[in-house]
């Protein structure tokens, strides 16, 4: 992208912060829309126990954020409890037993103060990102610990607990609550976890309210929320990119995934058409064609064999729920909309419409050829990447069968494109903010990035395990994180991986 187009992906934060809630209700297992009437329901509770401003700013940011640290942890849900999403409907519901699992693994405080921390580092890491300041980036970053110090990972108790979280855990039991069981059990639940969860004044102020906050809630409007959700801070722009770097790392294998879809796409779509706003579209639906994939479990995204009519009808979801997203992305509504497209075909066996060629746009059949090239050439868990030759040899073959577009495919393999060879680096270093890493940090992290253990990085590379470890170590070090996901996220952003 030429730094004219890269700077069209630029929006206002708060359009990415509501693209972001809703992936993080999707990985959830939340209904759309969880996230604003948490934040709605927050600012309530904010209000009525006269918070000062400053903390209403940050119970409004973090009650939209604080699910996005959850496609960072989801591997590691998954490695637990199989169904990733599952567990954590169950988790919100508060399920009686749900924990029970862990007790043979050394009991919950164990294996989920790991997963917490992840959670937390990649959330505070987003925060910073969108510059939304030290109150909500701490809120985030505390954001599963409690009034009675049994929270995670780091047990902090009563004031040491920012008031923004203990507001937003109470905002988000309402709201989940209400809706799942009814007002009269929401207070009794509410009442049970008073003075442990979140502090007695509070919760006694929720269920005094209550009643009349959620019926009021229910005349909202969309703009309405938007404009009772927006802070200052959330007007300032952000890169979208952000967003395709949260989608990606639900998944370690599809790390740079939709970057490099983005990328390809932008890259092609300039072969066919002169039309800049064209390409910054195709780029844009790039970044963010892989937001419905929160929706599905990672079991089935790592399943080698053939799926399910039931795991399959997930997957043909993903471009629906990407679609939905677009209805409340404000000015990537439009973006969102064509992402949506990725998996269309012109011979109409695409999903999740099912059109055929004439309902499909030249930047539409760009954007689905570029996501299965790009897919072709990368490492799967069931498979290896592609050579350029047996990726190009399949992308015809596809269009031959009229399930791509020939004009794309041909302008996608043209003779003077270098996407059929991947862009290839070799830096020295890479600094960012003062950051500085080797080249072979740099090798080290994109292969750990991938989901490689440091034994299988060690391997890939030709290094000692030690080397690697100790590459592992100064990575972590100089990007003040201590979890793969956050370094990823980083390095992402410094355009590292």
């Amino acid at each position: 992208m030429t730094d004219d187009n890269v700077s069209l992906s630029t929006v206002r934060v708060f359009d990415a912060v509501k693209a972001l809630a809703f992936i993080g209700d999707l990985s959830m297992g939340q209904p759309t829309g969880h996230s604003q009437r948490t934040a709605w329901l927050a600012t309530c509770i904010a209000d009525a126990s006269l918070a000062d401003p400053s903390t209403r700013d940050a119970v409004r940011e973090t009650s939209l954020l604080r699910w996005s640290g959850c496609t960072a942890n989801a591997a590691g849900f998954a490695d637990v409890f199989g169904d990733d999403i599952a567990i954590r409907i169950a988790m919100i519901e508060g399920r009686e037993g749900w924990a029970d699992p862990l007790k043979a693994l050394g009991g919950a405080s164990a294996v989920l103060s790991p997963l917490a921390q992840i959670h937390c580092e990649v959330s505070g890491e987003v925060a910073r990102m969108l510059g939304l300041g030290d109150e909500t980036e701490t809120a985030l970053r505390r954001i599963f610990e409690t009034w009675d110090g049994q929270g995670l990972p780091a047990h902090h108790a009563r004031e040491t607990v920012p008031l923004a979280v203990l507001i937003v855990a109470l905002a988000g039991d309402l709201e989940a609550f209400s809706r799942i069981y009814g007002i009269e059990r929401t207070v009794e639940l509410i009442t049970q976890r008073a003075d442990a969860r979140y502090p007695l004044r509070l919760a006694e102020i929720a269920t005094r309210n209550a009643a009349r906050w959620l019926a009021e809630l229910e005349l909202f409007s969309s703009a309405d929320l938007d404009a009772r959700l927006t802070t200052p801070r959330m007007e300032q722009q952000t890169s979208v990119e952000l967003i395709a770097d949260i989608i990606d790392l639900k998944l370690p294998w599809m790390t740079g995934f939709s970057r490099e879809v983005a990328m390809t796409a932008a890259q092609c779509c300039a072969r066919l058409t002169p039309e800049k706003s064209a390409h910054a579209r195709v780029y844009l639906a790039g970044l963010m064609h892989g937001i419905g994939r929160a929706s599905v479990p990672n079991q089935i995204w790592n399943t080698s064999g053939g799926l399910s009519e039931s795991a399959w009808e997930k997957v043909r979801l993903v471009p629906y729920w990407t679609a939905r997203a677009g209805k409340q992305a404000g000015a990537l509504g439009d973006a969102a909309e064509l992402a949506s497209y990725a998996y269309e075909r012109p011979d109409g066996s695409g999903y999740f419409r099912g059109v055929r060629d004439q309902s499909l746009t030249l930047e539409a059949n760009v954007l689905a050829a570029s996501v299965t090239f790009v897919a072709l050439r990368s490492v799967r868990p069931w498979r290896a990447a592609l050579s350029a030759e047996e990726a190009a040899r399949q992308l015809r073959e596809e269009a031959a069968r009229g399930r791509l577009s020939d004009e794309v495919v041909n302008a996608l393999l043209s003779d003077d494109a270098p996407l059929l060879r991947r862009p290839v680096r070799h830096p020295v270093s890479s600094t960012s903010q003062g950051v500085r890493l080797t080249a072979r940090e740099i090798d080290v992290l994109r292969v750990i990035s991938r989901g490689a253990s440091n034994k299988e990085a060690a391997r890939e590379l030709t290094l000692s395990l030690s080397t690697v470890r100790t590459h592992v170590e100064n990575v972590f070090r100089k990007l003040e994180c201590s979890s793969r996901a956050a370094a990823t996220l980083k390095a992402s952003a410094m355009g590292v991986l």
